[in-house]
């Protein structure tokens, strides 16, 4: 009895153990599948990204631009690739295809124009169609050159950290200097090797190292124009300016009588308001903006403006309510010039 046991016992371990190892062998098939099925899918997912930006690359004319032939950007840095940058409305003024053809040729470049023209929007919409990671720096009064070169961390000389700058030299990609006539000119003397023939930033911090240009790293520097109600700006370096070999104007979609379809119809879009108001709203923005422009007002509305407003409207604000939360107090402090601003918008919505 004890050996039959025994042999019974034996038995029904060996068919426990033949029952676990197919469930083991059913859970790594149903593994494979699943990582195959993902695999496919993230497969699928890039290719259609890759379709998608390709069909955008035709759609603004720069499908022979290649700014990194057969390179591919480290992993470390591919996450600063821009993604899901919305689609710029081209009225002919060819911006995207401008900014990408200064790249290829020049690899640096000037935008200049007021606040909400889009500048950024576009700079970013570059660096997405061409796959480059993008290093952006607002050049304001408080940017020290320890930020954007780099510095040592505690006592000694063992932990170096490379500013932003200095990381675009070594890994490529894009350069965004934004409010560049806001630069301090101990910056924009350090940057003028870097972007003629020599190619290259000295370290004086880290015993005079030379860093070399990566072979794929553009530049692109913005900035309002200079006048007196951009606090801070001023005319540019002359060494810097004289490095960019091509300088493409901003305008505002609608000014005075130019009223842009496309401007009202992104109102809508971005709101959810009926064409009627979204066309008010633009009338008062692109009148807004020729005193502006004249010099009148200390500021134009972006489009950004005039979506919160609609936005505003559309939760059930009044627009001249909606009109005093958003425009109005945006433009200015001044209380003449507020009131100056109302007229505007008034007289837009006929109301007198």
């Amino acid at each position: 009895m004890i050996t039959t046991s025994a042999v019974g016992f034996g038995f029904q371990g060996g068919k426990k153990r033949g029952e676990k190892a197919v469930l083991l062998a059913e859970e790594q098939t149903r593994t494979e599948i699943n990582d195959t099925r993902i695999s496919i899918s993230i497969r699928k997912s890039i290719e259609t990204q890759d379709a998608s930006t390709a069909a955008l690359r035709a759609k603004y004319g720069i499908e022979k631009y290649d700014l990194h032939p057969g390179y591919i950007f480290p992993e470390s840095v591919r996450n600063l690739i821009p993604k899901g940058t919305p689609e710029y409305v081209d009225e002919g003024q060819n911006y995207v295809k401008r900014i990408v053809r200064a790249l290829y040729h020049f690899k640096q470049c000037a935008l200049i124009g007021p606040s909400g023209t889009g500048k950024t929007h576009i700079v970013y919409l570059v660096a997405e169609l061409c796959g480059l990671p993008i290093w952006e720096i607002n050049c304001g009064l408080q940017t020290s050159a320890y930020d954007l070169f780099g510095r040592y961390i505690g006592l000694g000389k063992e932990n170096w950290i490379d500013g932003q700058i200095v990381m675009w030299c070594r890994q490529g990609g894009l350069l965004y200097l934004d409010e560049a006539n806001m630069m301090k000119q101990d910056i924009a003397t350090r940057l003028n090797p870097v972007l003629d023939t020599r190619g290259h930033i000295v370290l004086t911090e880290k015993d005079n190292e030379i860093v070399k240009r990566h072979q794929y790293g553009y530049l692109v520097i913005a900035m309002n124009p200079f006048s007196a109600e951009f606090v801070g700006t001023k005319p540019l370096n002359a060494a810097l300016r004289r490095r960019m070999a091509v300088w493409i104007n901003f305008d505002y979609l609608s000014v005075g009588d130019k009223i842009s379809p496309n401007e009202v119809k992104l109102i809508q879009k971005r709101s959810g308001l009926d064409k009627e108001t979204a066309e008010k709203i633009v009338r008062a923005g692109a009148e807004l903006r020729r005193l502006y422009k004249n010099g009148d007002l200390p500021y134009g509305p972006s489009p950004g403006d005039l979506i919160n407003w609609a936005t505003l409207i559309v939760d059930g604000v009044p627009p001249l309510e909606a009109a005093d939360e958003t425009i109005v107090g945006t433009t200015s402090d001044d209380v003449e010039i507020q009131e100056m601003v109302r007229r505007v918008i008034r007289s837009a919505f006929g109301v007198h």
